[in-house]
Parts: structure tokens; sequence; C-alpha cells
């Protein structure tokens, strides 16, 4: 584990990594430009539904994916591989579980996969669920310079969201937050409705208490904003779970399609000064790569599909944004690797300073 994580300070920030010099040849200078870079500018985030099962089944494709992007940071949703610590123990969320036969085996599986290019360009933060459920991670190129890597949404907290919800790493001039956001449900209970009002109150404190500098957000939001973010739209708003009808009208309909959650989204982007970076380049719809979640190509989600994976940042990054995409397509699941969910990416253009020390 040590040769993926740098040594970290009690709260979070680590030292500066001292890059050893770059060969002066020409066939260098970019490697050497990029070393010099301290800001990320190209981000990649992707619901991975088990990073596992996606090491087991779809390494080879989405390494290539990878090292064909080539982002500087990638935010990784639902790993799904628990924490560390035994059983009646406290759990370590930032060690993945290793105290059985087949826990090691599977972090072995994981570590020897990330330890093959390009990831092991990177390093890499978890954040983990105590059971096989949740749980982030964040790659970060090794010559970008971090300040502070937290778990939590109170920024000052040393503890790690409940389910490995959150990564936030900060840098120079911008945060980054990575998170899972909890899904909404379909009933009027502790764990459904109330757990996501409680978490987009959280998010939009968080975000008013981060304007200080600008900020990337990204990750599986689990909301569709608007009617062109989903294929079907009604098929969506009139969904139900054995027939249950929520009492308030707002909460009806599929989770991440809620007229609730939809209010409520708006609000945080309004409020927080925030733009979605892939609708403001792409205005219309589009029924091919427009989605980010798709159904089960089987059943009654066949060809259903949402946009639930986003970059959001803050309205001072608007001129600098170059492209956001996502890189699936179709109802097969081209471009899934294996999850329900594709890959999506976004571009900044860097700073005059970033741009004259490149």
């Amino acid at each position: 584990m040590k040769r993926f994580f740098q040594t970290m300070e009690k709260d979070g920030s680590f030292k500066k990594p001292s890059l050893s010099p770059s060969p002066a040849s020409a066939s260098e200078e970019g490697k050497k430009g990029e070393e010099e870079r301290k800001e990320p500018l190209k981000f990649l985030t992707w619901n991975a539904n088990s990073f596992l099962l996606r090491v087991k089944n779809n390494w080879p494709d989405f390494s290539k994916f990878v090292e064909t992007l080539d982002p500087d940071v990638i935010a990784i949703q639902e790993v799904r591989m628990p924490a560390a610590g035994s059983k009646g123990t406290p759990k370590n969320p930032g060690e993945l579980k290793d105290d059985t036969s087949s826990s090691r085996e599977e972090k072995q599986m994981l570590m020897r996969a990330i330890s093959t290019p390009p990831f092991r360009n990177y390093r890499v933060w978890w954040s983990l669920a105590d059971s096989k459920y949740g749980g982030t991670a964040l790659f970060v190129k090794k010559h970008l310079q971090l300040k502070k890597v937290s778990f939590c949404l109170d920024r000052e907290a040393l503890k790690h969201e409940p389910d490995g919800r959150v990564i936030l790493a900060e840098f120079e001039t911008i945060r980054l937050l990575n998170t899972y956001v909890p899904n909404n449900g379909w009933k009027e209970d502790e764990t459904s409705f109330k757990r996501r009002r409680k978490w987009d109150k959280r998010i939009l404190e968080f975000v008013l208490q981060s304007s200080d500098k600008p900020l990337i957000w990204c990750g599986d939001l689990n909301v569709s904003h608007q009617d062109i973010d989903v294929s079907h739209p009604d098929f969506f708003r009139n969904a139900k779970l054995n027939g249950y009808i929520p009492p308030n009208k707002e909460d009806c309909g599929q989770p991440g399609f809620t007229l609730a959650e939809r209010m409520r989204f708006s609000s945080i982007l309004s409020e927080g000064k925030l733009i979605d970076a892939y609708r403001f380049l792409h205005k219309e719809q589009d029924m091919e790569h427009g989605f980010s979640w798709s159904g089960n190509p089987v059943g009654k989600y066949r060809g259903k599909r949402m946009r639930i994976d986003y970059f959001i940042v803050s309205e001072q990054l608007k001129d600098r944004i170059i492209a956001c995409d996502m890189h699936g397509q179709g109802i097969e699941l081209q471009g899934f690797y294996g999850s329900d969910h594709c890959p999506v990416s976004f571009v900044l253009s860097p700073t005059t300073s970033e741009s004259n020390s490149c």
C-alpha cells in the first residue's frame, strides 16, 4: 500500500513531492512541462458498479481507454470493497480489507491492477463502507501538488462520510469533490426520501461555505435535472415500485427524476453559482451519447437512459471549460466497460500562469 500513498500529516495534508530532474532531450520536453504543472486540467468520473468486478472482467479495455484519455484525475464511485477491520472492531475506511483469505486475494488482485500502466502513474485514496457497498476512490497524477485530502462534507472533520460517499481534494487554486450521492429511493422512510433531503441540504451548505475557491464537483449525483436528461420523461415521471404512491406528489416517479430532487438540485446550482458543464456545452438532447446511465438491456428498462453523472463547476471556471463528454452509447452499453454507468470526462484550459510554465 505504501507505494500508492504520500506520507500524510494528521490533518490530511502531506509534504510536497520532490520531483527528480527530467532528461533534457527534446522528446522529454512535454513530460517535463507536465511535471511542472501543479493543477489538474483533465478529469474523469465513473461509477464502476464494483471496481473489483471491472478489474476481473473489463480491465484491459478500461486501461486502454484511460491511457488514451490520459486524465490528471480519476474519480471512482461504487468501489464496493469493504474497509479494513475485523468483524466487531472499528473499521478503517481509508484502507482495503485484508484480514481474511478472500479479502486478501481481492485486495491483491486490485492492487496488482493499479500497479500497471497507466494507473501506476497515480496516487490513490480510498473512502470505503464497512461492507461491500458504496465507496469512492480518487486517483491523482503523481506530479500534481495536492494541499489536502479529506473525506467528509464537513471540511474540518477527520471522519469519513458513511458508506464512503465523499473524497474532497484541495489543490492550490481549486477544490475537487468526488461524491456518490445517496439514491432517493421509492418510499418515505429513513433510508429514502429523508436521507436524500438531508444530503441535499448538506451539499448546499458545503457549496455555500466553500466559495473562497472554485469548485469542481463530480461523480454519480443520482439526479437527472431536466427532461432532456432522460430518454423517456413520461416513463420516468410515472414510474412506481409495487404500486406505491408517495403522499407528496413531488416525490412521485423514478428516483433521480422526482420533482423534489430536481427542484433541490436547481437550488444548489443557482444558490451556489454553479454550472452543469455538460449542459453548458451541449444544449440539445443527444439520444445516443447524451446519457451516462442505461437500464438493463433485458426487461422494462431496456433502452431507458438517464444522465446522472456530472461535472458541476463554479461559475468562475466557465470561460475555461473546453470539453465535457460521455463515453458510452446505445442500449447495448457500448463504452460502459461492464458497469451500468459510462465514464464522463471534463477538460479545462490552463490559466495564464500554467500556460507560461508548460
